[in-house]
């Protein structure tokens, strides 16, 4: 894997410093406001990817794509 030269990883601190200042400014400022609007996010993209996930295999198995064995 290669490493993130120090230029990169400066534009991605800065990035993500950027991001926080968004996401504090949209809950005005309160930083418990701010961590918890980002666990709702966070929470429901882990729902949305826990079913899609489960609805594509359930389509692949429904329509022979997935081998299963039997024993």
């Amino acid at each position: 894997m290669a490493e993130a030269s120090p230029t990169d990883s400066q534009s991605e601190s800065g990035r993500l410093d950027a991001a926080a200042d968004q996401a504090i400014a949209a809950c005005g400022g309160d930083l418990r406001s701010t961590i918890r609007a980002l666990i709702l996010v966070n929470e429901f993209l882990e729902y949305e990817l826990q079913t899609k996930v489960s609805q594509g295999y359930t389509r692949g198995v429904r329509h022979g794509r997935f081998n299963t064995y039997s024993g």
